[in-house]
C-alpha cells in the first residue's frame, strides 16, 4: 500500500518536472528517513539518491549506526539537479537549490514523510532542515546533533555528508553527532 502510494507520488513528480528527477528510495516502513538537499550528476545518472562521494560517506555513517540502506528511506528536498553552466567550458556544476526549486519540490518530500510515517527524520544539511522546520533563519550550525520534537516525528539535523569532503574539520563533529544520533535512536526504540 505504502509502496503503491510512493509510486503514484513519483509519477506525479516526474509529470511535473522538465528535468530528470531522482525520487526517494528504500524501506517504505522505515523507522528512519534521511533527507538530503538535491541530487548531483552521479545521482541523476544512476537515478538513485546518494551514490556519489557523499553516498560513500553516508554508507560509512550507516555502518556507525549499524544500519543498511534497506533499513531506511532516503530522499532529497529537491528532486532535480540544480546546476550552473560554465560559460567558457559549457560544463555543468552543482549549485545550491533556489528558493523556487525548494518550494516546487518540498510538497513531494512532505508527502513522502506522510506516507512513510518515520519516527525520526534525519536532515542532512541546511536545506532540508529549513524546509522541515519552516524557518529560513535556522542553521545547521545551531541545530546539528540535537533532536527536535515535531508533531508526528523527531527531526535530527546532521551536516550533509558532502560538507566533510570540503571541510575536513567537520569530520570530528560529524562523528560525535552520529554517536548522539545512535544513542537517541536507542532511547526511542526501546
Amino acid at each position: 500500500m505504502k509502496q503503491e502510494k510512493l509510486e503514484q507520488l513519483k509519477s506525479k513528480c516526474i509529470a511535473s518536472s522538465r528535468e530528470p528527477i531522482v525520487f526517494g528510495e528504500g524501506n517504505s516502513n522505515a523507522f528512519i528517513l534521511l533527507v538530503g538537499e538535491a541530487p548531483g550528476a552521479k545521482e541523476i545518472e544512476a537515478e538513485r539518491p546518494f551514490v556519489g562521494q557523499a553516498g560513500k560517506i553516508l554508507d560509512e555513517f550507516l555502518e556507525v549506526l549499524e544500519l543498511d540502506r534497506e533499513d531506511i528511506y532516503i530522499t532529497n528536498v529537491v528532486k532535480i539537479r540544480p546546476y550552473k553552466v560554465n560559460e567558457k567550458t559549457g560544463r555543468k556544476s552543482n549549485r545550491p537549490p533556489s528558493k523556487e526549486e525548494i518550494e516546487q519540490y518540498e510538497k513531494y518530500l512532505l508527502e513522502e514523510i506522510n506516507i512513510i510515517q518515520p519516527r525520526v527524520v534525519v536532515t542532512l544539511g541546511n536545506v532540508p532542515l529549513k524546509a522541515l522546520l519552516r524557518d529560513s533563519k535556522t542553521t545547521i550550525g545551531e541545530k546539528h546533533g540535537t533532536a527536535i520534537q515535531m508533531e508526528n516525528h523527531y527531526v535530527f539535523p546532521l551536516y550533509h555528508p558532502a560538507s566533510i569532503i570540503y571541510r575536513q574539520e567537520l569530520k570530528k563533529i560529524y562523528r560525535e553527532d552520529l554517536v548522539k544520533l545512535k544513542e537517541f535512536l536507542k532511547g526511542i526504540s526501546s
